[in-house]
C-alpha cells in the first residue's frame, strides 16, 4: 500500500477545534466504501528523541480523537518527514514557491508511509487463499 498526499485540513480553535475538524473528516472517510481502520498522527520529537514544544499538544489531540471517533490513533514519529517531503517535491518542482503549499500534505504522506511500512505484511499464502 502506498501513501500519497491528499490535502491539508485547516484546524482553527486550538486542540478542541483541531479535534472537531479532524473528527469531521474522519467521519466522512469512515463512511467511504474503503472504511477507516486507524488514524495516524505525526508525533513531533527532537532529533534526539526528546519531546519538543509541540509534543504535549499533539498527544492531547490524539487523545481527543480517540474519544470522539472511537478509532485507534497511532502516534508515528515525524522526525525529518518535512525534509524528506521537500526532497521528494524538489524532484518534480524546481520552484520552492510552488512546492511550499504542498509541503504539509507531502510530509503527512511520508509519515503515513512510514507507518504502513512498519506494519507486518500478510503472507503470500494468505493472499493466494483470498483470491480463490
Amino acid at each position: 500500500m502506498l501513501a500519497r498526499p491528499w490535502k491539508a485540513i485547516e484546524c482553527p480553535g486550538g486542540i478542541a477545534g483541531a479535534a472537531a475538524a479532524l473528527a469531521a473528516e474522519v467521519d466522512g472517510l469512515a463512511a467511504d466504501s474503503d472504511g477507516l481502520a486507524a488514524i495516524v498522527v505525526g508525533h513531533p520529537r527532537r532529533l534526539s528523541g526528546e519531546p519538543n514544544e509541540q509534543t504535549a499538544a499533539v498527544e492531547s489531540l490524539a487523545a481527543r480523537l480517540r474519544q470522539t471517533t472511537g478509532l485507534p490513533v497511532v502516534l508515528q514519529d515525524e522526525r525529518l518527514s518535512s525534509r524528506e517531503a521537500e526532497t521528494r517535491l524538489a524532484l518534480r518542482e524546481k520552484d520552492w514557491r510552488k512546492r511550499r503549499p504542498m509541503l504539509d500534505a507531502a510530509a503527512a504522506a511520508v509519515i503515513l508511509q512510514d507507518y504502513l511500512d512498519s506494519q507486518p505484511r500478510p503472507s503470500r499464502a494468505a493472499d493466494e487463499d483470498e483470491s480463490l
